[in-house]
């Protein structure tokens, strides 16, 4: 009767797990598919930080066009009419005047700066170096923008390679469960052997439920990334082995060093603060400006006639004391640029140790593909030859569950290992601000 029940209840389970292999099916339905490429011009067009980015690029560019108008002459024209009765009340002889009630005027006035102690040269070159600063940023905020999209790619790809993994899971412990019954037909298998089977099948069964929910996770935070409002299946890249970098490791290392983006960035900001310590300078220097004007006015709304004037100043300005907020500037700029200095060190240290750590990940992940792979046909084999020994009664269930999940895990790590090496790469990538 037990055997009865036992052998039952495995024939119930094998139409589970067959029906658990149908289940991938539904996480696809109605998903779109999206390649690699598709999914990086998606992500860099709806990035909020790359946005933000270019707004900051497209500021530094209007800063530095106001630096260059500082170089030429400002030019403003106004003019004006007024109409009052023909008697009218003059204030300065308490008497009512008569004559003219109405005036007409224009005016034209023009101002240039002669000299101001070097400060616009000062100024245009900061606004250059901001500008230079802003491209910088932009490019290393797109490598990073698309450095997050491999990412969200990539391990959506992962969970459902994993996924496959916990179905052959299913599979394997179905044949672990089919083998318990083979034996217990012919009365060479316990009742110990037909439980862990299905204990093993049960585990795998749950495997699967949390892959498909991972699957599914993955599948969505990459929809979000290109803007769908939905999970998208990514379509996998035809090549993703290891392959040879461009460049050899000392290159890489000086390229991180010294062209990298977050390090042009700060090159660049430090480049401005030192424009801007020596821009708070020239307020020790005397400005030199010229301005001149062209009026005209007449009581009578015509061209003809009425009255001009004009007028050629120049003006020397100097501020002999204005409450220390001339040594108060120099102050502040000269820290600022003591900052900046020490941030581009910390920039070129930094590129270089987060390149170092992702060729070592890069080399590590390449060791650990060839582990993987190994350990994976040694493990096949490893249960094939414990199967057998099953079945010719030599070994234990255990056994066979015992190999079976070793070879499970075996895959799991080489997916892992594939997709670790992928993502270091893309990393390095984004470091470095090229394509390698």
């Amino acid at each position: 009767m037990i055997h009865r029940t036992i052998l039952t209840l495995g024939a119930l389970l094998l139409g589970a797990g067959a029906g658990a292999a149908q289940e991938p099916s539904i996480l696809d339905a109605g998903a779109t598919r999206i390649t690699l490429d598709d999914a990086l011009a998606r992500a860099v067009v709806r990035s909020p930080q790359l946005a933000q980015s270019e707004q900051a690029l497209v500021n530094a560019g209007e800063t530095r066009r106001t630096a260059v108008g500082a170089f030429l002459p400002t030019i403003s024209t106004n003019s004006g009419m007024s109409v009052r009765s023909t008697q009218r009340f003059d204030a300065a002889t308490d008497r009512l005047v008569t004559g003219s009630s109405n005036s007409y005027n224009a005016g034209l006035t023009a101002r240039y700066d002669l000299f101001r102690g070097g400060q616009r040269f000062s100024e245009l070159d900061r606004a250059a170096a901001d500008l230079t600063a802003a491209r910088a940023r932009r490019e290393d905020q797109r490598f990073n923008v698309n450095f997050q999209t491999k990412n969200f790619f990539f391990q959506a790809l992962r969970q459902e390679e994993l996924l496959t993994v916990a179905l052959r899971r299913i599979e394997q412990a179905t044949q672990s469960l089919e083998m318990t019954r083979t034996q217990q037909q012919v009365g060479a298998g316990t009742v110990s052997d037909t439980l862990r089977a299905r204990l093993e099948f049960i585990n795998s069964r749950q495997a699967v439920l949390n892959a498909q929910v991972q699957t599914r996770a993955a599948r969505f935070a990459l929809g979000r990334q290109v803007g769908i409002a939905e999970p998208v299946i990514p379509v996998a890249p035809v090549d993703l082995e290891p392959r040879p970098l461009r460049l050899s490791e000392r290159e890489i290392l000086e390229v991180a060093e010294n062209l990298a983006p977050s390090v042009q960035a700060a090159v660049a900001t430090f480049a401005a603060a030192r424009e801007a310590y020596s821009s708070s300078k020239s307020a020790y220097i005397p400005s030199l400006s010229l301005s001149s004007g062209y009026n005209w006015s007449n009581q009578e709304a015509s061209f003809s006639g009425g009255s001009t004037s004009w007028n050629l100043n120049f003006n020397l300005s100097y501020p002999i004391f204005n409450g220390f907020s001339r040594e108060a500037s120099i102050v502040r700029a000269e820290y600022s640029t003591r900052v900046a200095r020490l941030q581009e060190d910390d920039a070129r240290l930094a590129s270089r140790q987060e390149t170092d750590a992702a060729l070592r990940t890069l080399e590590t992940s390449e060791l650990a593909i060839d582990i993987a792979g190994e350990a994976v046909a040694v493990a096949d084999e490893d249960l094939r030859v414990t199967r057998e020994r099953y079945r010719l009664s030599v070994a234990i269930i255990l056994d066979v569950v015992t190999s079976q999940i070793a070879s499970d895990q075996a895959r799991v790590d080489l997916v892992n290992a594939r997709y670790d090496y992928v993502l270091a790469r893309a990393e390095l990538e984004a470091i470095l601000g090229r394509d390698l």
